[in-house]
Formats: C-alpha cells, structure tokens, sequence
C-alpha cells in the first residue's frame, strides 16, 4: 500500500471527485446498457482496512448482466484506494463466473490508488494490481475538464480528466471526466467510440 497506513474509520467521503456518501446513487447510461451505482451501508475488512462497500449493477434490455461489489478505503493523506471487487457475471439470469474479482491481499493482489488527495496532471497510478486478473492503469490528464452530458451535469473549467487503460487488453484505453461534488459523470470508450453518461445522481443523507 505504498507505505502508507490506511485510516480505518468507516467511511470514505471527502474526495470531491469520488464523493462516498452512504445512500449516493449513480445512474449511468450508454446505447445499450444502464448501470446503477449504490453506496452501501455496508463494510469488508480487507488486508487489515475497513473498506466501504458500492454495488454496481450493469442492465441490458431491463435484464442484469454484472452485480458487482466494489472495496475502497481512503489513508491518512486523503488518498482514495482501490481494494478489490467480486463481480458477478450472468446469462439469461443465471451466474456465470466472478471473473475479474480480485481482493488485496489474496494471492498476491495489491490495492491501487485511484485518487490523489491532490490530483498531479499527467502522474500515472496504478488502480489495482492481481496479476491477469486486474492491472487498470490510470493517467490524471486534466483538472480543467470541460466535459458535459445531455442530461445536464456540465464542468466549468474544473473537472478532473483521466485515461485509462491496461497491459490485459493493450488496444482499449478509456476517458473518463469527474465533477467535483458529483464523481463519475462521463466515460468514453476510445476504441468503440461509446459514451456512458451519467442521467441520474441522487445524493444520501
């Protein structure tokens, strides 16, 4: 973990482009897909941390795809960490593999940093490590994004703007564009061209 303890309070919340508030709801759509993103009420210990929980749900034609639980902690310098994932694939509603899932700390697999407490411009992160399983890479481009989406979330000069990619699948790279206050509220697909926009954010309590 670089060195750096992570905290083991509750809750990971003050990073205003990954706001984690229990009860934040995301919806995301693309032409064929709408995901919800939920902050649960819910903690993993994973590799010693407390971590938060978010569940990240992918629907195509009303029918689900992917059920997936995220992991984050956040260390002492404000810097928010990747933990791992079980994701759950399915088929015609019935499951057919975790592929992709990976925890710190289990076989090897070693948290990554996705945000900076202070975002660098062109710094290069690694986001999470499981040797063939998981190993996104994530370049900061921007923190003067000016990014928007047809459903209304728009920056002013002060989104934060990474490209992602990974060594698992050299020929995808990923933009994705984060308001302050907000988070995620767009993702674009290089290669295919595809956008995923954030239609719908719900604050919690």
């Amino acid at each position: 973990r670089g060195g750096t303890r992570i905290g083991h309070g509750r809750y990971c919340y003050s990073d205003p482009y990954f706001p984690l508030i229990v009860g934040n709801i995301w919806v995301y759509e693309s032409e064929e897909e709408t995901i919800t993103v939920t902050v649960l009420d819910d903690t993993r210990e994973i590799d010693g941390v407390e971590a938060i929980v978010v569940q990240d749900v992918v629907e195509e034609d009303g029918e689900i795809i992917e059920d997936t639980f995220d992991w984050y902690g956040q260390d002492e310098d404000g810097n928010v960490w990747y933990l791992g994932e079980l994701s759950r694939n399915y088929e015609d509603g019935e499951l057919t593999d975790i592929d992709g899932s990976w925890e710190a700390g289990v076989d090897g697999a070693k948290g990554g940093i996705l945000f900076r407490a202070m975002p660098v411009v062109d710094e290069v992160l690694r986001q999470e490590y499981a040797i063939g399983e998981a190993e996104d890479i994530g370049q900061t481009v921007s923190l003067e994004s000016n990014e928007s989406t047809e459903s209304g979330f728009a920056c002013s000069n002060n989104c934060l703007e990474t490209l992602e990619y990974t060594p698992l699948e050299p020929d995808v790279e990923e933009t994705k564009v984060y308001l302050p206050g907000t988070g995620l509220i767009l993702e674009i697909d290089l290669e295919e061209d595809v956008r995923v926009e954030l239609v719908d954010f719900t604050p919690g309590t």
